[in-house]
This record gives C-alpha cells, sequence and structure tokens, in this order.
C-alpha cells in the first residue's frame, strides 16, 4: 500500500475543518495520540484554523494552497466537515498518497461517495470511516457478538435527537447540512452501521415520512431478517433516546450504554487507520461500506420522493 508513510514512523495526520466536530474530538485526539503526529490544520475561516492549531502546537491551513500544503505535509487525513465538501477533498487527497479517516456519511450522494471509494482504490491508501458506535469501547465488542452469534429474526433501531428544539444549545444545530438533510443522513449512518454487520447487506427498503424530519425505514437483509429503523434529529426534547435491539431464537440483545465517548471512540478510528495503513489490510468500516451506506441512504431518499 503506497502513501507518504514510512512503516514504524509516526503517522503524520493532517485535519481538514476546524468547527465543533475537529475541536472537541478530532484535533484532541489526534494531538494525543502516540502513533501520530498532527501536521496542521486547514480551514475554511482563517481564525477557526489558527486558534485549532494553535490550541494544539501545529501549524495552520486555508484556502486551496492551503490544501495542498497540508496534503504535502501528510501521511493521512482526518476530516471534519459537511459530507459534500469532505468527499471532493478526500479525492484530492487520496490522489496526494494520503490515507484517509472520513467523518460519517461519506457523502450525501452515490456518484460523489463512488469517486472517494474509486480514488482510495487507485491511489492504495488506506480508509476507515468514523462510525461512532464501531470503535466506541462499550458498544464495539457487543456488535461484533451479535454478528458472530447469527441467526437474527428481526431488528429494531431509533435515533432521535432535539437538535433543534427550542431553548437547546448544541454547537451541532448550526450546521446547514444537519438542517438541510435531517436525522436520514446525519444518524441513518450510525443505525446502518450497526445493523449491516449484523443482519448482512441491506435488499430491499420501504421509507415513510413522520412529524418533522422524522424517517422510518423498513429493511430486508441477506440473512432473510428484517429491520426497523426510526430517524430525527428535530424531535422533541422528551422524546431523544438511541436504541437498538436484535430479536432471535436465543432471545432479545439491546445495545449497551457506552456509545456516547466520541473522543475515546475516534482515537480507536485512529488506531484501526493505522494499522490499516501499516498492514495493508483493509478495515471493515473502510470507504467501500462507507459508500454502502450512502446507497441505501439514497435509495430510502428517492423512495420518499426526494433523490
Amino acid at each position: 500500500m503506497t502513501s507518504h508513510a514510512a512503516s514504524a514512523a509516526p503517522l503524520r495526520t493532517g485535519l481538514i475543518g476546524a468547527g465543533p466536530w475537529a475541536r472537541l474530538t478530532h484535533a484532541p485526539a489526534l494531538a494525543a495520540h502516540p502513533g501520530v503526529v498532527l501536521s496542521g490544520v486547514w480551514g475554511r475561516r482563517p481564525e477557526a484554523a489558527d486558534a485549532l492549531a494553535a490550541a494544539h502546537g501545529t501549524d495552520s491551513f486555508t484556502g486551496e494552497e492551503g490544501i495542498d500544503a497540508l496534503l504535502a505535509a501528510s501521511d493521512a487525513v482526518a476530516f471534519a466537515v459537511p459530507p459534500d465538501i469532505q468527499a471532493p477533498l478526500a479525492v484530492r487527497a487520496a490522489a496526494a498518497g494520503c490515507h484517509l479517516l472520513l467523518d460519517k456519511p461519506v457523502a450525501t450522494t452515490v456518484a460523489a461517495a463512488r469517486e472517494v471509494a474509486e480514488a482510495a482504490e487507485r491511489a492504495r491508501v488506506a480508509s476507515v470511516v468514523f462510525c461512532t458506535l464501531r470503535f466506541a469501547e462499550g458498544t464495539a465488542g457487543w456488535i461484533a457478538e451479535q454478528a458472530a452469534a447469527g441467526d437474527w429474526f428481526t431488528a429494531r433501531a431509533l435515533w432521535m435527537g432535539a437538535l433543534f428544539a427550542p431553548g437547546t444549545s448544541n454547537e451541532f444545530a448550526a450546521s446547514p447540512w444537519r438542517r438541510e438533510k435531517g436525522g436520514l443522513w446525519d444518524v441513518g449512518p450510525h443505525a446502518l452501521s450497526v445493523l449491516i454487520p449484523v443482519l448482512g447487506d441491506v435488499t430491499e427498503v420501504v421509507a415513510a415520512r413522520g412529524p418533522a424530519d422524522t424517517t422510518h425505514l423498513l429493511l430486508r437483509h441477506t440473512s432473510g431478517a428484517s429491520s426497523t429503523v426510526t430517524l430525527a434529529l428535530d424531535a422533541p426534547v422528551g422524546a431523544v433516546g438511541t436504541e437498538v435491539e436484535f430479536r432471535g431464537e436465543r432471545g432479545v440483545s439491546t445495545l449497551p450504554e457506552g456509545g456516547g465517548d466520541a473522543l475515546g471512540a475516534f482515537r480507536v478510528a485512529v488506531d484501526a487507520l493505522t494499522d490499516a495503513a501499516r498492514t495493508g489490510v483493509a478495515h471493515p468500516c473502510d470507504v467501500r461500506f462507507g459508500l454502502r451506506l450512502t446507497e441505501v441512504l439514497a435509495q430510502a431518499q428517492a423512495a420518499l420522493g426526494q433523490g
């Protein structure tokens, strides 16, 4: 697998994005990781990039030339920007030989997600898509256990947030892409990232609208099992919650608490990328899996008449 990286040297990792997600999760995890050197921060707003870079003792970059300079100084790039900004930048990063630590969703169109996957394949760079529950200590092992157990009959997943409720003070409420795309695209990848490894790939998608941005999905999987999914960002505060359960002959298994430590989960995702970069062995949650998530969500969007 080709890249800038030497086999034993720390992975020089640049950060593209300087907003709340980058500030709260990506930058501190990368700066503190023993196998990584934070090689710089690129942001669309120079003042945000400068502040985040200064807080972690690295260089800041901005503008088109800044992207090229950051890529030249990096073996890998982590992304904390909206999905449809991420996708073309990830194509550039792969072409520059940088491994990719992508946020979910990879993109909100199949064509853009496929371009990223193809670019990574052409450049032979490693990739990981940061689906939090696949890497969080409290949930990653549980997902693997349910996949190993197999023979599930059905599953139910619910992701309901109140990001835009009056009186809430969540920084991510200011995110235009989340307001435009809603729960289907923001939390839909989380649900699918748990269901698909356990029940198999999605073979059928039925979708229906609920109140506000709520989307209901009915899925069939290659194992023969079915699943139902409820997704929302604009629910009332009292309705907020995350639930996943699998039901089968051996009973009911429920998602454990502990999937909310994004910082810890991101550190594990960095480990996964460094391992994939150095061994050449693809991670299960790589850009090809990210492409599949986009394909399923786009199919649901089309079923809602929004495609």
